[in-house]
């Protein structure tokens, strides 16, 4: 069967199995188990010793704790992902053996936060660093050659990029020759078309 949190694709057998050891939970517990999850896909740190007093009555042992908070992750997180509303998890849940007390608490705060995970996790895709700032300039080498000395144009280019929103930045300088600079210039308009292409769909 395809889910549509799953990318249309079938559930994987390892997060069918936590979904039965989360379902021992009390729909209380399972709430605040799910807000700590979300809280730390936004940014924030998991309160081990606070998810541990969560689980005690379920007798979750440190492995049931690590591999339920990567299933409500891999599930919290794939939904943002595949743009996948909270009604619609809540029914996929449900088809996966999740009860509905459990479930609704779930796709709640799922629902409550969606924007948010949406926005994080687009911060952390294909990110490897930011651009300060470009500057460029043109020189003009003068090139001898056994009949006359030729004047050829070249780019200098020098990007400051850091790699992290409060790292330092970090020039990054190179030049090119006229022929190689346009075509740089034409592959950077070309990656400037797609990128406008993913944006509008």
């Amino acid at each position: 069967m395809k889910f549509r949190f799953c990318g249309d694709l079938d559930c994987p057998d390892w997060v069918l199995a936590e979904i039965n050891v989360l379902s021992k939970l009390t729909s209380v517990k399972m709430r605040l188990l799910c807000s700590q999850v979300i809280q730390n896909i936004l940014g924030s740190k998991i309160d081990y010793e606070k998810v541990h007093k969560l689980t005690a009555d379920a007798k979750f042992d440190v492995g049931d704790i690590k591999a339920s908070i990567v299933a409500l992750t891999f599930i919290i997180t794939s939904a943002a992902k595949h743009d996948v509303d909270s009604d619609t998890l809540s029914n996929e849940m449900q088809q996966l053996g999740l009860p509905k007390e459990h479930s609704v608490p779930l796709c709640k705060l799922y629902g409550d936060n969606f924007i948010k995970c949406q926005d994080q996790l687009r911060k952390q895709t294909l990110r490897l660093s930011y651009f300060d700032s470009v500057k460029w300039r043109v020189d003009y080498v003068i090139s001898s050659s056994s009949l006359k000395n030729v004047t050829e144009p070249c780019v200098k280019i020098c990007f400051k990029v850091r790699e992290n929103d409060s790292g330092t930045p970090q020039s990054v300088a190179f030049t090119l020759s006229a022929e190689k600079f346009r075509v740089f210039l034409n592959e950077l308009k070309q990656a400037d078309s797609v990128m406008d292409t993913l944006n509008a769909m």
